[in-house]
């Protein structure tokens, strides 16, 4: 009989690595087990602004819910749960989670555990073009198109404002992300946010475009949170508005959030206190 506990707390601990705890150094991962035996990995992402941390277990559950999986059975984490993130998995709302012990989460029937099988793959194939010559408006049609499609993922009791994204990266692999809510807003995580998550905990590199979409608003724009992330975690790349019928709005991370924080003076900090060559 497999021992799917300690399995899972191994894979979990194999992602630790892909943890961005730039500032802070407490590198944290979570991983996620679905109904069929695959697993999601989650890691910690820190950003310049502090409070926008993304949390390795919000992490690994936001990359379940963009795939429309939400057949989860049981989440574990790299380190002893706080009493934040205990109360973040046991109020999910998605499924009901129980605390087996410090570091795993089990349903609360506790139903048998799957032995584990794969690591799911979160990209998506999106239909750009069947003709032979390049059509890059096509092209960005469909991506946004797939945007408005994925944002039915979403997990919205709160809101009930759906969001999609579909983040490209260069070498034209599509990483979705959607909002995904809880009672206790701070935990919650928009689309964008989603998706860049997602690239940190698959080791991935930067995304090079990515597609918005607010399906009940055209004029959607990205929140005020999910630009610092963009301008941190994106820098460069394009983004791409869905307008319903009207062409998309093009702009970056930095047009939007102009000026933005970069942390340059935390991460000098950081490194001084973390070299002790440089405070002797």
């Amino acid at each position: 009989m497999p021992n799917t506990h300690a399995d899972l707390l191994q894979r979990t601990t194999d992602y630790i690595a892909r943890s961005r705890s730039t500032y802070s150094g407490d590198a944290q991962a979570a991983t996620v087990l679905l109904s069929d035996g695959a697993w999601v990995p989650g890691v910690r992402v820190e950003t310049a602004s502090f409070s926008l941390a993304i949390d390795a277990a919000v992490n690994a559950i936001s990359t379940s819910v963009a795939a429309g999986r939400y057949d989860i059975v049981a989440v574990a984490l790299s380190h002893p749960a706080t009493t934040a993130q205990a109360s973040y998995l046991t109020q999910l709302g998605i499924v009901p989670l129980r605390q087996l012990n410090e570091q795993v989460f089990i349903l609360r029937n506790d139903s048998p555990l799957p032995a584990l099988t794969t690591e799911l793959n979160p990209a998506i194939r999106i239909p750009e073009s069947d003709s032979a010559r390049i059509d890059f408006a096509r092209i960005d049609f469909a991506r946004i198109d797939a945007a408005r499609r994925i944002a039915a993922n979403a997990f919205i009791p709160e809101s009930a404002f759906p969001v999609g994204c579909i983040a490209v990266l260069r070498d034209g692999t599509a990483i979705p992300g959607v909002n995904v809510e809880n009672v206790d807003w701070n935990r919650i995580i928009c689309a964008e946010r989603n998706a860049v998550g997602t690239i940190a905990s698959y080791g991935l590199a930067p995304a090079s475009k990515l597609y918005l979409s607010c399906p009940l608003d055209p004029q959607g724009s990205p929140c005020g949170a999910c630009r610092q992330v963009l301008a941190e975690l994106a820098p460069g790349s394009t983004i791409l508005m869905d307008r319903g019928p009207e062409p998309p709005h093009t702009t970056t991370p930095e047009a939007l959030l102009p000026g933005s924080f970069t942390g340059t003076a935390l991460l000098r900090r950081h490194d001084s206190e973390s070299d002790p060559h440089q405070n002797g």
